[in-house]
């Protein structure tokens, strides 16, 4: 019975400690602290030397646990990651997660060596743990701060911290193996690199395919969807593991294939791997927080800040401006890249290696690996929000979105249904606007279900519910937010062949003698690109018009609010000469034009 009690114990102290994780983020979340400090400090907490004075030294435990949860953050990483919003920095990406790792861990080496008093193998593998940055640490941060990231340095940020990561261990493992062993060469480093990569990437496409071939095709019971794709992603990292391939890299490219494909169930499964996400960071964080020793850790506390310090000040840096050369990023968004690159579980979770396989020094490096960690998410991770508006990389905020729910359609992959509250001042109910992708299905009013036609017109308090592709659902919301206060247009922008928004298309149709059918003559431009955009207008967007091409020149609150007009070259193109009243609607928008300058000017 006495060990029955002690696994019984040993089930309500750990539950307990995930509670407290859980909580405790609400607390972070009040006053803007990193989390997952927080649940490092919890595991410390309840450790040995903390209140909690719990005696916890399986590094075994640990390394699988660690393995595992760091598995599933990466393969949800790849879930959420876009083909169409990484190809464009796909190249700077991954030169940052191999060469800049490699960098980034050179740099430091000599700082670890003589602060250390170590070897320059040891030291380079000092440098090899605190290499790569944390996916989960950045975004975390970035959401929780309410920061909009310019695209290509989000984007960047997501696919460099996604696969640095196999690297760094990569490179950890070559060195550990090194030094105990005491024997490899260059080449023998290449090959093994080459082989991991190589077979990670056909493990993680082949079997993102085989997974998404299988939630297709068999016919599984509703609700074990998302716990066969969780435990899919942790086969096919096992099955690459032992097969000497990266596991890691298999799970990130498995994610991306299954996240950018058509899949049933494919909500229940992003809103399961996150809350998986969520309870993996926290276990493996109070778990690395359990195996600290602050007494011993006192003892690397300055040679540990001293590589900390090289390590943010110099040689992320360097590695990031030398990496980013040749790609066409300007000195304010590398300066954020650099600073934004947080070590969080990653670096721990590498530091436990040499203490599994009982290197001479494993103490060392994990006490300056945790920190490492410390110091960079209390710097960087409590300056990202100043450091991304100092350097003018944040977007500004947007209230929060309208909650959105989406229902997957038995039978097929093409449409589903998608749901919004009716808010009295969107886009919607004010305009009337819908994309011409979607369709109104039905409308919950009164705890009553209307078809469109019966509940019309929708009023506020409204629930609807439009069919509309899987792959656009998110492309509705800003048709359901708050619609906000449209700027007056860039005096700049405006010209011979530009006008504002709100003109309709057909004044546009009179003055450049185009055609446009009686239902969308009285739109305005803006409308027009709400309603035929899949997306959410950007400068830059076009649409064609009869022989015309609109082009957005002016975004203001989500809305085109001024359009650019691109007039066919071909004589025989050329929109038909305009009438009399079109001469004179011409005259009138070019008159609004001067007008809005001489405004602005004065």
């Amino acid at each position: 019975m006495a060990s029955l009690d002690t696994v019984s114990i040993a089930i309500l102290l750990g539950a307990a400690l995930v509670m407290a994780g859980i909580l405790s983020s609400l607390l972070a979340l009040r006053f803007g602290a990193p989390l997952l400090l927080v649940f490092l400090f919890v595991g410390i907490a309840a450790g040995e030397s903390g209140p909690g004075r719990l005696h916890f030294d399986d590094v075994r435990t640990t390394y699988l646990v660690g393995s595992a949860a760091l598995a599933l953050i990466l393969f949800d990483g790849g879930l959420k990651t876009r083909f169409q919003s990484i190809r464009a920095v796909l190249a700077p990406s991954a030169v940052l997660a191999t060469i800049g790792v490699l960098l980034t861990a050179l740099i430091t080496a000599p700082v670890a060596k003589y602060a250390l008093s170590l070897g320059w193998t040891e030291a380079f593998l000092v440098g090899a743990v605190i290499a790569s940055t944390d996916a989960a640490a950045v975004f975390l941060l970035v959401h929780a701060q309410g920061l909009r990231l310019r695209p290509r340095v989000g984007a960047t940020l997501e696919v460099e911290s996604g696969t640095n990561d196999p690297f760094a261990i990569f490179l950890t493992l070559v060195l550990v193996e090194f030094l105990s062993l005491g024997q490899s060469t260059p080449g023998h480093i290449a090959i093994e690199f080459i082989r991991e990569a190589v077979l990670g990437g056909v493990f993680g496409i082949a079997g993102g395919w085989l997974v998404v071939v299988a939630l297709n095709r068999v016919a599984l019971p509703q609700g074990l969807h998302a716990p066969f794709v969780t435990t899919a992603a942790l086969v096919i990292f096992g099955f690459a593991q032992i097969s000497h391939a990266s596991g890691f890299l298999a799970v990130y490219l498995a994610g991306m294939m299954i996240g950018n494909r058509p899949t049933r169930a494919h909500n229940s499964v992003v809103a399961f791997l996150d809350a998986a996400t969520w309870l993996a960071q926290i276990v493996m964080f109070v778990l690395l927080g359990l195996l600290v020793s602050p007494e011993r850790t006192i003892a690397s506390t300055i040679p540990a800040i001293a590589v900390a310090l090289v390590l943010m000040l110099v040689a992320r840096p360097v590695a990031v401006f030398l990496c980013l050369a040749p790609f066409r990023f300007n000195w304010r968004e590398k300066t954020f890249v650099a600073w934004v690159g947080l070590r969080g579980a990653v670096a721990i979770f590498l530091a436990s290696i040499p203490l599994l396989v009982g290197l001479p020094n494993a103490a060392v490096y994990f006490d300056v690996a945790f920190i490492v960690v410390i110091i960079s998410l209390l710097l960087q991770g409590w300056t990202l929000a100043f450091a991304a508006r100092q350097l003018h990389v944040a977007l500004p905020r947007t209230d929060k979105g309208p909650r959105r729910v989406e229902l997957d359609l038995p039978g097929q992959l093409e449409q589903q249904l998608v749901g919004y509250s009716v808010r009295a001042n969107s886009l919607f109910l004010k305009r009337g606007l819908i994309p011409s992708w979607s369709k109104p299905t039905l409308v919950i009013r009164d705890e009553k279900i209307l078809s469109p036609m019966e509940a019309e017109p929708v009023v506020k308090g409204d629930y609807i519910y439009l069919l509309a592709p899987p792959e656009k659902a998110e492309a509705l919301d800003r048709f359901f937010s708050d619609m906000h206060i449209v700027p007056a247009p860039d005096p700049h922008l405006l010209g011979d062949f530009t006008v504002p928004g709100d003109v309709t298309l057909g004044a546009v149709a009179e003055a450049y003698g185009v055609s446009v059918d009686d239902d969308n003559a009285k739109r305005t431009l803006a409308d027009y690109f709400d309603i035929h955009l899949d997306h959410a207008p950007r400068v830059g967007a076009t649409l064609p018009l009869d022989s015309i091409v609109l082009v957005a020149r002016s975004i203001g609150g989500n809305r085109v609010n001024v359009v650019g007009l691109r007039l066919p070259e071909d004589e025989d193109d050329a929109p038909k000469p305009p009438t009399k009243v079109g001469g004179l609607t011409r005259k009138f928008l070019r008159t609004f034009s001067s007008l809005t300058r001489m405004e602005n000017k004065t």
